[in-house]
């Protein structure tokens, strides 16, 4: 019974490995990037409440005259979950068209 569960886990493992090549062309790259990282939908929604929020900080910040938002993209370095790479994961929200605003401000300090 455990033997047969462990090889139908690993055969779904398989097969999310073969879906994620066939949405390699989409312009979905962060539905792919919560598919390879294994986040759960808590983590997901942990995310876009993590973005909201620095969303709502950053336009009360620009309201205030502040020009530069580099402590932004550190709040959002120390608050994203472990498993995905702040740039990789900027990137994929602005190739998904996410969270702009908020993205496009961040992927700014990134270059520096």
């Amino acid at each position: 019974m455990i033997d047969e569960l462990l090889k139908r886990i690993e055969r779904l493992e398989y097969h999310q490995q073969l879906l994620i090549q066939l949405v390699d062309h989409t312009k979905k790259t962060f539905t792919k990037l919560i598919i390879q990282k294994n986040l759960g939908p808590e983590e997901v929604e942990e995310f876009h409440r993590l973005c909201e929020y620095l969303n709502k900080k950053m336009k009360e910040q620009k309201a205030e005259g502040f020009l530069y938002f580099h402590p932004l993209l550190k709040e959002f370095s120390e608050k994203v979950n472990k498993k995905l790479d702040v740039h990789e994961t900027i990137e994929c929200c602005l190739n998904e068209g996410l969270h702009l605003e908020l993205m496009r401000e961040l992927i700014k300090y990134l270059e520096d």
